[in-house]
């Protein structure tokens, strides 16, 4: 399998008045294509200045980051935008919907953003909230959804512009322990399919329902977390 995100000697420091906190110290990391990858780290580690570094939301203050082999810091925002639009779908442990868009609206948003055509984007929401079982909640709003529903429309809209990596920070998170296995079963059907995933969890038994595990403590990677 080949390397789809790369992560070399990557550093993410931050000045907090004249103080420099390191959240990441020269992380090396390779995600690989149709793998199941979990980041699993306490509180504090860097695990999620790690997914925003993965996921392109942000660049490394050193080190580089690779998509599909472009170094993200030499991109413009407008075409890292566009890259990490098509190539990553992102799903939230808050959800992140939009509470005045009802189901539909908000999977069919991304597609908008990709220059997708109106029937185009209504055909594929209405496909995938049928495959994550929303068939006849297309027209609710999150409101007037339970929180495993929600978070299936925000996995249905993570798959609307059929990235080749999700990325899931702590997704079962707000959810009870009985419909936060129906996400990861529905997350490892995604990767049987070829799907790329990595989850950013502190939770051993989500960690352990992945192929690799990265342990991430103090901003570096370790062996274990002890």
């Amino acid at each position: 399998m080949k390397p789809i995100i790369r992560l070399v000697d990557v550093w993410k420091t931050y000045e907090m008045g004249d103080i420099e906190v390191h959240a990441l110290q020269g992380l090396n990391l390779e995600v690989k294509e149709g793998e199941f990858l979990a980041i699993q780290g306490p509180s504090g580690s860097g695990k999620s200045t790690a997914m925003n570094l993965i996921g392109c939301l942000d660049i490394p203050s050193k080190g580089h980051v690779y998509l599909d082999n472009h170094d993200i810091a030499k991109l413009s925002e407008s075409d890292l935008a566009q890259i990490r639009g098509r190539k990553i779908g992102f799903i939230f442990q808050q959800f992140n919907l939009i509470n005045t868009l009802t189901a539909m609206e908000n999977v069919m948003l991304p597609m908008m953003f990709q220059g997708i055509d109106e029937r185009e984007r209504f055909l594929r929401a209405k496909k995938l909230l049928e495959l994550v079982d929303l068939g006849e909640r297309m027209d609710h709003k999150p409101k007037e959804l339970s929180g495993g529903q929600q978070q299936r429309v925000a996995i249905a809209r993570s798959l609307s512009v059929d990235p080749d990596v999700i990325l899931g920070d702590e997704p079962t998170g707000n959810l009870d322990s009985k419909t936060g296995l129906s996400v990861m079963d529905f997350l490892k059907k995604l990767q049987k399919e070829g799907k790329t995933i990595v989850l950013v969890t502190h939770d051993d038994n989500v960690a352990r329902q992945a192929q690799r595990v990265v342990y991430i403590r103090d901003g570096k990677q370790v062996e274990k977390v002890k």
